[in-house]
């Protein structure tokens, strides 16, 4: 099943929550109306008020420009406009020059272990050696977990006793990285300290590790999100985005109960790509993000 598909799928629920509404309004009239409902219908796909608001404007904006006068060129021109607002970035992680580290941050509970897991089976496949590294030391059974994860992805790991120092995990997987050749080292960070301060030096201290032991290495910091927190992730990602120095945006759980339009508000309202999207259980459901195939998807 090729992206698309998968999209549409995890998008199922989507449909039954704001697609009849969408599909509605582009079998009417383009009137004042439609681009009143449409806009409603956006917010409520959890796009967001301000993105919803320029998106909406900038379609009227075009339609007037192209003399669109029926709702089925209306619908070709938003499929354009939000594929280009989710085209933000590199939506393709950097590995460029080994070991590329690619940092994994979040809260707890969004699917950040499963989704390196993942990532790694999906690397491994493509001939890369991998390394995981257990970082999330204050987690109980959270390095059993990537473990697991390791064995199924047949990649190696590093870990530690619990309550460990994070850096110190890291710094072990780096010597580790270079004695083996590894193509690419993935760690995974406590999903929740005590206040933002502690997450700062946390992340700070992981990160010196890694510019001392492997200064010209490709580097990636990633927040895994939950699709289905809706705007509350949108307040995630800004915090996280000021705190950790984000790269890119992991979302999970669109097969959910996501309304979808949460993707453009992070694409659009932070400037962050949206690299991989979660859309199953299976190992395969982590897929590379392709904005036109989504906004196909979702509209």
């Amino acid at each position: 099943m090729g992206f698309f598909e998968k999209i549409k799928a995890g998008l199922t629920r989507t449909k039954e929550n704001i697609g009849r509404s969408l599909d509605n309004l582009f079998a009417g009239e383009l009137t004042d109306d439609f681009y009143d409902e449409l806009e409603e219908t956006l917010i409520l796909s959890d796009m967001g008020v301000d993105t919803a608001l320029e998106v909406v404007d900038e379609l009227r904006a075009q339609a007037k420009e192209n003399k669109i006068k029926d709702t089925q060129g209306a619908r070709e021109l938003l499929r354009e406009i939000i594929t280009k607002m989710l085209s933000v970035g590199n939506l393709e992680l950097d590995l460029e020059r080994k070991p590329a580290v690619v940092l994994f941050i979040g809260v707890n509970g969004v699917g950040k272990t499963t989704t390196i897991g993942k990532l790694a089976a999906r690397m491994k496949g493509e001939g890369k050696r991998v390394l995981l590294a257990a970082a999330d030391t204050f987690r109980a059974a959270a390095a059993d977990q990537l473990t697991i994860w390791s064995q199924r992805a047949e990649v190696e790991i590093v870990k530690q006793h619990e309550g460990a120092d994070p850096a110190s995990v890291v710094y072990d997987a780096l010597a580790a990285a270079r004695a083996r050749s590894c193509d690419v080292v993935l760690v995974d960070t406590a999903g929740r300290l005590h206040n933002k301060q502690n997450l700062m030096n946390e992340l700070g201290k992981i990160s010196r590790i890694v510019d001392r032991e492997c200064p010209d290495a490709s580097r990636e910091t990633l927040l895994v999100l939950d699709a289905t927190t809706g705007q509350n992730g949108l307040i995630q990602a800004r915090q996280f985005q000021e705190t950790a120095g984000l790269t890119g945006i992991v979302l999970t759980k669109l097969d959910g109960t996501a309304k979808g339009g949460i993707v453009l508000a992070i694409a659009h309202e932070l400037g962050l790509p949206v690299k991989y999207i979660g859309v199953g259980e299976g190992v395969d459901d982590l897929m590379p993000f392709d904005p036109a195939a989504f906004a196909e998807a979702f509209l």
